[in-house]
């Protein structure tokens, strides 16, 4: 690493640990709170542990960690332990696929088959958002394009088909294993959350960029943002930092067998990425400030305005109340989304191992609560709403 680069770095790992609550107009005794309210989490069985990041102004105000990385050595949790952030990994996508809107090498309103010509011909369920199963398949009104991928308005199902065969040996061979899906329903019309339409942006990553999705992300995303320890393939120096992961068995929290018992091949674009607390703050935070951090100019304004703007209309979208959804994030459009104390144009995003972020503009804020349970409560689960309101309830001036 060059000199500067390192400087760059040892001043944010500085800043990092030397929080200051005062210089992002906020409350230590409430800030201090939140960590207390978190332990009682772990001290209940519902988390092994936690960890919580609050920044305004662009200053941290609070990092913290409580509890367990691992129970069974009872390792402690730390503010640079590495999580499993599931579907945090989607509006990282969309920066990626803004970045080539940026530069002129797609259109969100391309069609998929623009880029994928083996997506032609796809059907869709005559009977639409209903129930029937008798329903002939019907031709499209329209194709599907990226902007229906990015918003889970595609029609496509949730997951791939169960694999029969030899497994895929790269996102290419994902994607085509999928190409023959019949959608749900007609494209734009209606919303279901899709990790298949995910896959399929990546590979667009692919063919648009002409490089393999993973290293895309890694130069034009982490690289410049100095998120360097965000990775689909952590090395092997680093993986005695990644957080296990459990599952709540009656009351009892247990080792999730089926996480990381296998190493993966493929990045997955919908949920494949493993970060930290530091790194992710720094992602958002670029987002936060229209596309830019530390003098690098990762996406434009205008792209950051896009994944950022409720797309979806009046479609019933996301998984909380208020929300409608943009490019990867959730964004609280109406007044019973606020109930966590978020502002309306607030965007926000959850993943399955209840990793949560959001970014408050109105307030010039973000926050990142990361822990690793695979079951209950999802996007609403009691650690996400509590950490949320928590934290905006510690906002002084």
């Amino acid at each position: 690493m060059k000199p500067a680069g390192f400087a760059l770095l040892f001043a944010f790992a500085t800043a990092i640990s030397a929080a200051d609550p005062a210089g992002a107009g906020m409350d230590a005794t409430r800030l201090a709170r939140i960590p207390a309210r978190m332990q009682e989490f772990v001290d209940a069985g519902k988390a092994a542990g936690i960890v919580t990041l609050v920044a305004r102004h662009g200053k941290v105000a609070s990092l913290d960690a409580v509890g367990y990385q691992e129970l069974e050595t009872k390792m402690p949790m730390r503010v640079d332990t590495i999580f499993r952030i599931a579907s945090l990994t989607k509006p990282i996508t969309c920066a990626g696929i803004m970045a080539l809107v940026d530069e002129g090498r797609l259109s969100v309103l391309d069609p998929v088959e623009k880029y994928l010509p083996e997506f032609q011909g796809r059907k869709a369920n005559g009977c639409g958002t209903g129930s029937g199963y008798d329903c002939a398949s019907v031709t499209p009104s329209r194709p599907v394009n990226i902007l229906d991928l990015m918003t889970h308005t595609s029609g496509l199902p949730a997951s791939f088909p169960a694999n029969r065969g030899t497994a895929p040996g790269s996102l290419a061979d994902l994607v085509s294993s999928g190409t023959r899906l019949t959608l749900l329903f007609q494209p734009g019309t209606a919303w279901n959350y899709s990790n298949v339409g995910y896959a399929i942006l990546g590979r667009i990553i692919e063919v648009a960029g002409k490089k393999p999705y993973d290293q895309f992300l890694a130069e034009r995303i982490f690289a410049p943002l100095h998120m360097s320890d965000t990775y689909f393939f952590v090395p092997a120096e680093k993986q005695k930092r990644i957080a296990a992961v459990y599952t709540d068995d009656n009351g009892t929290l247990k080792r999730a067998a089926s996480v990381g018992a296998t190493v993966p091949k493929i990045p997955a674009p919908e949920g494949g990425i493993l970060s930290t607390a530091a790194d992710l703050f720094r992602f958002n935070q670029m987002m936060l400030n229209k596309g830019t951090l530390d003098g690098q100019r990762v996406l434009s304004a205008a792209a950051v305005e896009l994944m950022t703007t409720s797309l979806t209309g009046d479609i019933k979208a996301g998984f909380a109340p208020g929300v409608g959804h943009g490019l990867g994030y959730e964004v609280v459009r109406e007044a019973k989304g606020t109930y966590r104390y978020n502002s309306i144009g607030s965007y926000v995003k959850g993943g399955a191992y209840r990793t949560y972020e959001f970014v408050d503009p109105a307030r010039d804020m973000v926050g990142l609560i990361l822990l690793q349970r695979t079951n209950g409560g999802g996007d609403v689960a009691d650690e996400i709403n509590i950490f949320a309101a928590m934290a905006a309830a510690a906002i002084e001036r």
